[in-house]
């Protein structure tokens, strides 16, 4: 029970200090990681998001609604599919997003202080096997492992 406890424990704290971190730019940490998607690949599909993030789609509509609420996105239909939409950034996203990836590099530095490099890879994969393993059990699709292309 050691590791639910600590995964648990992680996720919580971590979370706290990332809103913290992210809300000079009035975002959080349920927000910045379909921010930087979207600014690395404007013109995402948001029905894509669900095989990049593995969140229920409920939740990336209401984030998506948040994002665009504050400016940060704009939605346009798909030529290709008009039941889903184009997500873009704006201006004032483009002039943020280096600084919210910084505070993220920052995070993940903390988050890994004291790890010898070497163990921090392999820290890594076994997260990801761990997670592999829990969604496989879900019988969750994968489409890709990392929400960085």
């Amino acid at each position: 029970m050691k590791l639910l406890k600590w995964l648990s424990v992680t996720d919580r704290f971590y979370k706290i200090y990332l809103d913290k971190q992210l809300a000079p730019f009035e975002i959080n940490s349920s927000q910045y990681m379909f921010l930087i998607k979207i600014c690395h690949s404007p013109g995402v599909l948001q029905d894509s998001l669900n095989d990049i993030f593995y969140i229920h789609p409920s939740n990336i509509v209401r984030t998506i609604a948040a994002l665009e609420k504050q400016g940060m996105i704009t939605r346009s239909p798909s030529d290709e599919d008009k039941r889903t939409c184009k997500l873009y950034p704006t201006d004032r996203a483009l002039s943020v997003i280096d600084e919210i990836q910084a505070v993220c590099e920052k995070t993940e530095a903390l988050l890994l202080q004291g790890i010898p490099e070497t163990d921090q890879a392999l820290f890594l994969d076994l997260l990801m096997r761990a997670g592999k393993n829990i969604t496989a059990e879900l019988h969750i699709e994968r489409k890709d492992d990392t929400f960085h292309d």
